[in-house]
């Protein structure tokens, strides 16, 4: 479990290793409302999952802090969770409508919770999270393993931003925010022999810095349709967003979705 050690000045999260790249130093702060927690980020994609789920219930693979599943429980899905950091997932009992939530802590990969499911789904890049081929296509069995026939699995990725690299090279940035007290930069750093890059953090403050690095593995849209034909599932869907326009050669992510067979 996450502990907080105190003094006379502040409290500080004691971060716990189990908790993997998403500790309470991440958790505390993770649903400021601003980014991904906004509601013309959150809403769309509830939309969809909500259509998709129909009568549920769904499973949220890495559920988080809850920023999709308690929404579209809100909606009428019964949702379920599966989540490695405990920090993250605490949060979601303290949010209206998360105490209905059941959250299962274990890795995507492997984790199995009772039921069968219409849908489940995978959001904001986290599939990346899984830094090996055969990892991922584990988090394809398992979510083919929760679902009932005819049940859809849900991806929501980026698009490798390789294009981007000039020849030599191997660093794409990816937000550039000075300001007066300091400021922040974030690149990605590629890989490509083995699909494996870095997402990059550097925060400035008048007190010091942070410097924190993330390991991910891309996978292109091909490459994910033959893990899902290794789970037992085919291709149903592929959009460029959550508001279903289609996906094209410029398309910055994908929001796919297989049917088990």
């Amino acid at each position: 479990m996450t502990e907080t050690a105190s003094n006379d000045a502040s409290s500080t999260p004691i971060d716990d290793p189990s908790d993997g790249w998403f500790p309470e130093s991440v958790a505390a702060t993770y649903d400021d409302p601003e980014g991904a927690n906004t509601p013309e980020v959150v809403n769309p994609a509830v939309d969809l999952l909500a259509d998709l789920a129909g009568s549920g219930p769904a499973l949220e693979l890495a559920i988080g802090t809850g920023r999709i599943a308690v929404p579209l429980a809100a909606r009428g899905v019964a949702v379920s969770g599966i989540e490695l950091s405990r920090a993250m997932a605490a949060r979601i009992g303290e949010k209206p409508g998360g105490e209905h939530i059941d959250v299962a802590i274990g890795d995507m990969t492997s984790t199995r919770v009772p039921g069968e499911f219409s849908l489940v789904y995978l959001v904001f890049n986290t599939i990346a999270n899984v830094t090996t081929q055969d990892g991922q296509v584990d988090v394809f069995r398992n979510a083919a393993a929760h679902l009932r026939p005819g049940g859809l699995f849900l991806i929501e990725v980026g698009i490798p931003d390789l294009r981007r690299i000039p020849p030599g090279q191997d660093t794409v940035p990816f937000t550039v925010a000075p300001d007066a007290g300091g400021g922040y930069v974030g690149f990605d750093r590629y890989d490509t022999a083995t699909q494996r890059f870095t997402s990059n953090h550097v925060t400035v403050t008048a007190d010091g810095g942070r410097f924190r690095t993330i390991p991910f593995r891309y996978a292109w849209p091909a490459e994910m349709d033959l893990m899902a034909r290794i789970a037992g599932m085919r291709l149903k869907h592929r959009w460029a967003d959550w508001d279903r326009s289609p996906f094209e050669h410029e398309s910055t992510k994908q929001v796919s979705v297989w049917e088990k067979v």
